[in-house]
This record gives C-alpha cells, sequence and structure tokens, in this order.
C-alpha cells in the first residue's frame, strides 16, 4: 500500500504535531493571549470589612438594600394586584359576596357559602 516513506511521514507528524501545537501555545502567552485590563485594580475591588463596626455597617447597608428592593418589588406587584383586587372587589359587590380581606378579617361563613371563595 503505502510503504515505508509514508510511515516515517506518519510518525513523523504523529510526534511533531502536539510538539509543534504545545510550541505555539507555550511560548509568549503574555503577548498573545492576554486582554488588556481584564482583572480589575485593587482599587476598584470590594474590600471585606474585618473590624466589628465596619461589618455593622455593611450589614446595615445590604439590609437596607434588600428593603428598598423589596419595597420596589411590592409597589410594582401591588399596582398589578391591586387592579386585579379591585376587579375582584367589584365583581364580588354585584353578586353580594364578601371580598378575601373581609373574609379574613372575620371569621364569619359569606353569605354565598362555600362557593363564595372561588369567585372572592
Amino acid at each position: 500500500m503505502g510503504g515505508p516513506n509514508l510511515e516515517v511521514f506518519k510518525f513523523g507528524m504523529y510526534i511533531m504535531f502536539p510538539i509543534g501545537w504545545m510550541y505555539y501555545f507555550g511560548t509568549n502567552l503574555e503577548n498573545r493571549f492576554t486582554v488588556p485590563d481584564f482583572w480589575p485594580k485593587n482599587q476598584e475591588t470590594h474590600k471585606i470589612p474585618f473590624e466589628k463596626d465596619d461589618i455593622h455597617a455593611e450589614l446595615e447597608r445590604l439590609k437596607r438594600r434588600r428593603l428598598e428592593n423589596r419595597a420596589r418589588r411590592l409597589a410594582t406587584e401591588g399596582k398589578e394586584e391591586g387592579d386585579v383586587l379591585q376587579l375582584h372587589q367589584v365583581q364580588s359587590e354585584k353578586m353580594g359576596m364578601t371580598t378575601p380581606s373581609e373574609t379574613s378579617n372575620s371569621k364569619q361563613n359569606s353569605k354565598g357559602g362555600w362557593m363564595s371563595r372561588l369567585f372572592w
């Protein structure tokens, strides 16, 4: 089929290809594959607090941020739910049933029986 020259060529490729690959990608890595300003400078990174006062201040800041996000989320959800709740209240007033807030506030059964819970 091929002969000894083909076998010598294949053997040389099997040996030289990985060596050439490692030589190409293994030398001069800093200049060839670096992205400028990839890692942040020390001034740009987060500072981990070690003192007790700093830890408490950071916890308060995180709590305040979480509560602000929660209030913002509830405000946006409240607008959507408020529209739906008003629609349910109007429907329940038309049918003569109680609203869920009235049902939860008072322990009395509504006029519609167990079916009124389905329609609010």
